[in-house]
């Protein structure tokens, strides 16, 4: 994964984010039969959060891969898998290698973009599929006003190097390099996480920014009754099949 920021989030938060996804993730999945997928690669693993699940639901060779050889190191996190340490631009493995790619919030930190879908396109084997899950910050809602960091994320992602428009951007990259592509979003609105905040802390704040959010999170933690707050981030679900 070419990340501009310098690390990783720590794994425990990287652990939740997974949590979050895991009812889309399941869904794409299956409907990808991924029991049938016999050479998956991870790309932009990170600490390998999930990593377990395409090693149990795939038939065959698991590669995780990320940018950060230091976030490959914890063997248990990637058990049944190969480590490979290597950008997202410059996937170094032969033509059609796998036929899934499974990405979740890693596109979103590759700039530029269009190398590493010409890479995915590369290593994917005719009628290969890419499984990506991409946020869009530029569509967060957020109630009630009080407790808007819109602009927040998209200021911090923007100056950490990341394109937090890449969910509405990336259907049309696929389909313009010849993917079959087809998109879904969440479908269901859950009650938010005040742990969203702990990304936007590790992101790059001003002072002022910070000054921002503590008061943001002081609003938070008034509403304590049920659905007094909505927080609801897009995530566009896409299976882009090589043709």
């Amino acid at each position: 994964m070419s990340l501009a920021r310098p690390d990783l989030p720590v794994a425990p938060l990287l652990q939740r984010q997974a949590a979050w996804l895991a009812p889309a993730r399941a869904q794409l999945l299956r409907w990808i039969h991924v029991a049938r997928r016999f050479s998956v690669l991870d790309l932009g693993t990170g600490h390998g959060a999930v990593v377990p699940e395409l090693v149990r639901r795939s038939s065959g060779r698991v590669v995780a891969l990320d940018h950060q050889a230091t976030a490959l190191r914890a063997p248990q996190a990637f058990r049944g898998a190969q480590r490979l340490a290597a950008d997202a631009r410059h996937i170094p493995t032969p033509a059609e290698t796998f036929d899934l790619i499974f990405s979740q919030v890693t596109l979103l930190w590759v700039a530029p973009l269009e190398p590493a879908i010409e890479e995915i396109k590369r290593t994917l084997k005719p009628k290969g599929v890419l499984v990506a899950l991409e946020p869009d910050y530029g569509g967060l809602i957020e109630h009630p006003p009080e407790i808007d960091s819109r602009a927040l994320w998209l200021r911090a992602l923007e100056r950490a190097g990341a394109d937090p428009y890449v969910g509405r951007r990336l259907p049309g990259l696929l389909a313009d390099r010849g993917f079959e592509v087809r998109v879904s979003l969440f479908d269901t609105l859950f009650p938010p996480d005040p742990a969203r905040f702990d990304f936007l802390h590790d992101l790059p704040l001003t002072e002022q920014e910070r000054h921002n959010l503590a008061e943001i999170e002081r609003q938070v933690d008034g509403l304590t009754q049920a659905w007094k707050q909505i927080a609801h981030l897009p995530f566009f679900l896409i299976r882009a099949f090589k043709r």
